[in-house]
């Protein structure tokens, strides 16, 4: 089976292996990159989650104004001031900016939504299940499918990346983690529109 050298390329960039444990890993899992990469995480294989470990505190505070009337700081970290200089990593941290300006996240990751407000959303969905009519028996699954689904549209690094839809933010970084060989981290964000009350 012909492997696609774009999905070889982008599987190495994320884990930080050589092509060709990249393409060993497509080949067995035929083709399915998803699967490629559960592969190699179960193995241990991928140099970026062992990144993953290691302190960062160094970094760069990042801005976007988009229009004079959206505003974003983000703050991003890496494990050295060389890498925080890196034109790879602030054209990064910039992207990383302009996205949260279009996207408006609430939240960090799914770590950061406050158990209050989960059960909230959980709440509303299970109120509309009951108002559409929908069988009991399925309400529990449908509140559970719409919650993850809520859940990855406001939390920052499980969107999909405005620039390419196909991956999602934290994929985008950890492939700049690969790249530049640190840990990265995305600490925290700050989104201001003109006019919104905060």
């Amino acid at each position: 089976m012909a492997i696609d050298i774009k999905q070889i390329k982008r599987l190495k960039d994320l884990t930080g292996v050589g092509l060709t444990d990249a393409k060993a890993a497509l080949e067995e899992a035929k083709g399915d990159f998803d699967l490629a990469l559960k592969e190699m995480r179960a193995k241990g294989l991928t140099k970026a989650e062992k990144r993953g470990e290691r302190q960062a505190r160094a970094g760069v505070i990042g801005s976007y104004n988009h229009d004079q009337r959206i505003g974003v700081i983000v703050e991003v970290n890496c494990e050295t001031d060389f890498v925080a200089r890196n034109e790879l990593f602030t054209d990064m941290v910039k992207d990383l900016a302009m996205h949260i300006a279009a996207t408006n996240p609430q939240y960090l990751s799914r770590e950061d939504v406050p158990e209050a407000d989960i059960k909230q959303v959980e709440e509303e969905l299970r109120q509309r299940a009951e108002a559409e009519g929908k069988p009991k028996a399925m309400i529990d699954k449908i509140v559970v499918g719409q919650l993850e689904k809520h859940l990855a549209e406001h939390c920052l690094l499980s969107q999909p990346f405005v620039k390419n839809p196909d991956i999602t933010v934290n994929d985008y970084v950890k492939e700049h983690n690969a790249r530049l060989g640190e840990n990265i981290v995305v600490r925290r964000f700050y989104r201001l529109a003109l006019g919104e009350n905060s």
